[in-house]
Formats: structure tokens, C-alpha cells, sequence
């Protein structure tokens, strides 16, 4: 089972299984929809029909589309980490970009092959309205950070979290650029993507 999105960003947690279940299917109905009719004209009487529920049950867990989004996107984050673990799982911690490269890769499958992803990946399409910390490059280099101490076993610092956030939101922009120039990714701007991260994160990693 999928785990629970953030209890700040629902209206109410669900408890029983019934209730997960719905939330799952309606998440899934917001993604699929997402695909289909973009964020701007995505509502949630769209997503209750999609998902088979009443509209009360959505507005029973959010307010609003974009509360809808933003616990799509907690959803999103924790699949992404789960599957990195799942990689880093057959990985040494003797070298690191194979590890590095299992992060991109990850991101790349999703990006490639998840419902709702190239619209709503870790954030919705809107600037953040709870401060810095809630920005999602931020949540998902604190994640990372995390993932690559444990993996390698080095101290997560604010410095080797500051290197990590930088790495992330160069390789947002740059494979934004990859998959605007090929709905695949660009398979040379990804080349010179993975490049980037291997050269700047060799300065903290190495």
C-alpha cells in the first residue's frame, strides 16, 4: 500500500483501510487527469467522477485541487525515495556515482513512465506559499541527503545538503530542458546532465 500523504496536507487522515483506498484512487484519478486536461483545468468534480467516489469524499481529505496536487506530490516524493532505496539495495558504498546515478535514473523513470509526473513531480506548478522550507527542491535535497549518508556513510551536514540541493536544481532545470527538446528526455542532454552531477558532487563526494 502506498503510504499516506503528510496529515498537513489532508483535511483528515484516514484511518481504516476503506478510507486509504479511496485516497489512493482519488490521488490516482488526480494524476491520470493531470495528463489529460493540465493543471489549470483540472477540478475536483473531475477527479471524484474519474475515481468513482462522491464529491463529498474529496473534499472530506482536501479543500482544494491544489491541496489535491500538493499531497499527489508528497505521494510522488516517497515513491521516489522508496525506488532509490530499491536501486542503492544492489549498489556498494565504495563508489559514488554508480549511487549518483541511480538517483537520476530513478527520476528519469518516473518522469518517463508515471501518470501526472511531468506536471506534478515533488511540487504543483505554482510558487510555494509556505516559505523556503516548503519549496520542493528543498524537501526533495533534505530526502537525498539523507539517503547518500546512510548509503555511503558520510555525515548529512548542512554543507554536503547545500551541495546536494544545488545538484538538484541544476539537473531540474537542465532535464526540464531534456524532455521540452524530446518527450523521451534528450538522450545527449541527459549524457551532459550525469555529467554535471558527477563533476560538481565530486568536490564533496570524492
Amino acid at each position: 500500500m502506498d503510504p499516506v500523504p503528510p496529515a498537513h496536507s489532508l483535511r483528515r487522515t484516514p484511518i481504516q483501510q476503506r478510507s486509504a483506498d479511496r485516497l489512493a484512487r482519488i490521488l490516482d484519478a488526480c494524476a491520470e487527469l493531470l495528463d489529460e486536461t493540465g493543471y489549470e483545468n483540472l477540478s475536483t468534480r473531475a477527479v471524484a467522477l474519474r475515481a468513482g467516489v462522491p464529491i463529498g469524499s474529496v473534499y472530506r481529505f482536501f479543500g482544494n485541487k491544489r491541496a489535491m496536487a500538493i499531497a499527489l506530490a508528497h505521494r510522488n516524493l516517497d515513491r521516489y525515495v522508496d525506488g532509490i532505496a530499491y536501486r542503492l539495495a544492489d549498489l556498494p558504498a565504495t563508489d559514488w556515482r554508480p549511487v549518483v546515478d541511480a538517483v537520476l535514473n530513478e527520476y528519469l523513470a518516473m518522469k518517463r513512465s508515471m501518470p501526472g509526473f511531468a506536471l506534478v513531480d515533488f511540487g504543483v506548478p505554482a510558487p510555494p506559499v509556505d516559505g523556503p522550507e516548503a519549496d520542493p527542491n528543498h524537501q526533495v535535497a533534505a530526502r537525498l541527503t539523507e539517503l547518500l549518508s546512510a548509503h555511503l556513510g558520510l555525515t548529512p551536514d548542512a554543507a554536503l545538503e547545500r551541495a546536494v540541493l544545488v545538484a538538484v536544481e541544476a539537473t531540474d532545470a537542465l532535464i526540464q530542458l531534456a524532455f521540452r527538446t524530446d518527450p523521451a528526455g534528450d538522450p545527449g542532454i541527459v549524457d551532459e546532465t550525469r555529467a554535471m552531477m558527477h563533476a560538481y558532487l565530486a568536490r564533496v563526494l570524492d
